[in-house]
């Protein structure tokens, strides 16, 4: 399998933040991004660039929700050859906020939207390029994406400045044979453009799904440590690391925090493969219904999570 062409994007505070409400120590960033840096892994993606004015609850979460320039140069005075990245919502950012990439800590910026709104997803692509960033498109909701509806993202994303576009399995819901049509028709429809993939573990596919897309060619590789991530997590960046056939990854370093944070940090936070999410998973749904339950003091009744899923009625008899 080649994959020198491959990077790993590890994605732990980002989306392992939805999990923990951003709640990350300066030490276990710092910590992270040392250890990070030290394996080879490309980009480190250190939170979200969204605007605490644009978005309700502000005050309560940890400051990698909101990144802040100055913030960050205090807490990675001295950067290694990781780069930075964050990712921003469409709607949820205010592009005042956004320094020239010569003034800030971050290399790539990343914009996530859902197919019917790609138009506005690409024109936030188009400030940031023009700031100098890397920039990526990050095609949410794959698996309940109309073929037409595609098709017109992939007209606009050709003619755009964008330089990675990701497929994106956000319910865990893909498999070897749907992970190997994305990618190809994504090749098909954009043969100029580089792609990215990011998966979810709901059934335990995510590192498999993803050594499928670098196998097919796919650059950008999301990960996170210990796989944390929301709900069911992401693909493992400690699998990518030992498994890529890349000299330049060392799997110690990522043992290292995985042993010193990760496993007390999980014995306090919930993610990974569990089965409710396995249900939402194999349903094509959304996770959240099953963080829900994962809430609640029925966290273990599969079976009538599953019957409420899956019969209508079901829900309706018990809720009279």
């Amino acid at each position: 399998m080649k994959t020198n062409h491959c990077k790993i994007v590890d994605c732990t505070i980002r989306d392992g933040g939805l999990v923990n409400n951003w709640d990350f120590s300066i030490e276990f960033v710092q910590n992270l991004y040392a250890g990070l840096n030290e394996a080879g892994v490309d980009y480190m993606e250190i939170g979200y660039k969204n605007s605490p004015k644009l978005l309700k609850g502000a005050d309560e979460v940890g400051p990698w929700r909101f990144l802040n320039d100055d913030f960050l140069r205090k807490v990675i005075p001295q950067k290694g050859n990781t780069k930075l990245s964050a990712l921003v919502d469409i709607g949820r950012v205010d592009e005042n906020d956004i320094l020239p990439r010569s003034e800030s800590m971050l290399d790539l910026i990343r914009v996530a939207c859902y197919s019917k709104d790609v138009d506005k997803g690409l024109d936030l692509v188009q400030k940031f390029h023009d700031l100098g960033y890397e920039t990526t498109l990050n095609i949410m909701a794959l698996s309940n994406v109309m073929e037409h509806e595609l098709l017109e993202a992939f007209e606009m994303i050709n003619e755009s400045v964008v330089d990675v576009v990701y497929i994106v399995d956000s319910y865990g819901s893909l498999d070897h044979n749907d992970m190997k049509h994305l990618v190809e028709k994504f090749k098909q429809h954009l043969p100029n453009k580089r792609l990215g993939v990011h998966t979810h573990n709901n059934m335990q596919l995510a590192f498999s799904n993803t050594l499928i897309a670098a196998e097919l060619g796919v650059e950008l590789l999301d990960a996170s440590v210990y796989g944390m991530g929301r709900a069911a997590g992401n693909c493992p960046t400690e699998l990518l690391v030992t498994h890529l056939k890349h000299s330049k990854y060392s799997l110690r370093p990522v043992l290292d925090i995985i042993e010193r944070y990760m496993i007390p940090l999980r014995e306090r936070e919930e993610w990974g493969y569990i089965i409710p999410y396995m249900i939402t998973g194999t349903l094509d749904e959304h996770p959240r219904s099953a963080m829900a339950l994962r809430a609640s003091d029925d966290k273990d009744k599969a079976v009538d999570f599953y019957d409420r899923l899956t019969t209508p009625e079901t829900a309706i008899t018990k809720s009279k």
